[in-house]
């Protein structure tokens, strides 16, 4: 299975997309983030990302959801966020590297787990608040770049996709990633030859 990441500035549309991608047949895994911080404020801790083990539950909820997609059966999913971001998050929030996360960013290197190109979706010029989005536009350009900042330290490229609808970027992204696949089934082919 071909696992493709978006990424980028809270707010900048990912979920929106995910969802796009998801109505137009496409294979696809929600943010664990997210899933996490309703989850525990639905259990009344207001602000989850402010517990110690947060990192590493965000971490638990992907890996369950990364298994899960592999069920599927599907050639191609689309993810909203990975352990990358996790690691982004981690740094975000000035917490050093937990055992599991160094652990996680090491098992996704060697089974090649997530494609080595990431969807960077551009930011919408604003942020608007959720329950569990409570960050000012200033401070998500900031955590936009901490994104930037890891995804090259550990060796992904950035494919941008600017500001479109929601129809539009999920245009783009779908004629990426199957550019992406055409292009590295020949290569394997010419390999082979």
């Amino acid at each position: 299975m071909k696992r493709y990441v978006l990424t980028g500035t809270p707010g900048a549309g990912k979920t929106t997309v995910i969802e796009e991608l998801r109505r137009r047949g496409h294979a696809v895994v929600g943010e664990a983030a997210t899933e996490v911080i309703a989850r525990r404020q639905a259990a009344g801790e207001a602000e989850p990302w402010e517990a110690a083990g947060f990192v590493d539950l965000v971490l638990d909820v992907q890996r369950e959801w990364e298994r899960g997609s592999a069920a599927s059966g599907d050639s191609v999913c689309f993810f909203d966020r990975s352990p990358v971001c996790t690691l982004a998050l981690s740094r975000y929030l000035g917490r050093p590297d937990s055992a599991a996360l160094k652990a996680e960013l090491e098992r996704i290197r060697l089974e090649g787990t997530y494609e080595r190109t990431v969807f960077f979706l551009a930011n919408l010029g604003y942020v608007e608040p959720t329950a569990a989005r409570r960050i000012s536009f200033e401070e998500a350009l900031k955590f936009e770049q901490l994104h930037r900042d890891v995804y090259d330290e550990l060796g992904y490229r950035l494919h941008e996709i600017p500001v479109g609808t929601p129809g539009e970027r999920a245009a783009w992204i779908a004629a990426a990633a199957a550019a992406a696949t055409e292009t590295e089934t020949a290569e394997a082919a010419a390999t082979t030859r």
